[in-house]
């Protein structure tokens, strides 16, 4: 039987159940949110991709200068983009163990997604509205 005088917990983490990080559920939430907000997106996304084939260089830039396109790319992107930061972050966390090395890559991964997500909301951007 579970002993409550051997646990390692806090009075306060047994009440509120949270864990050491505090945020574990939030970010299990987030990741499923994004997944799921992915099934749609990735169809639209490959339909949209697949519709522009073989189409000239004039036709793809007006299709994907309309706002329905422009906003799908912008949705499945910026969806993507956070999902991948949200999943690195995971795998950072789980198998890097030098607190100062974790640190660096945690700030590393949020730069290159930032970096990332910049650059395809102003490709996007410049495309839709040149």
């Amino acid at each position: 039987m579970f002993n409550e005088s051997h646990s390692l917990r806090t009075a306060t983490s047994r009440v509120r159940y949270l864990g050491a990080a505090r945020s574990g559920t939030q970010h299990n939430w987030h990741m499923r949110a994004t997944s799921i907000a992915l099934v749609p997106l990735t169809i639209g996304f490959v339909w949209l991709v697949l519709s522009l084939i073989g189409k000239d260089y004039a036709t793809v830039r007006s299709t994907l200068g309309s706002p329905v396109p422009a906003l799908l790319m912008l949705l499945f992107l910026g969806t993507g983009i956070f999902h991948m930061m949200l999943g690195m972050q995971t795998i950072i966390e789980d198998y890097v163990h030098g607190a100062h090395s974790k640190h660096w890559a945690l700030l590393a991964n949020t730069f290159f997604c930032v970096v990332i997500g910049l650059a395809c909301v102003y490709a996007i951007l410049r495309i839709s509205f040149v």
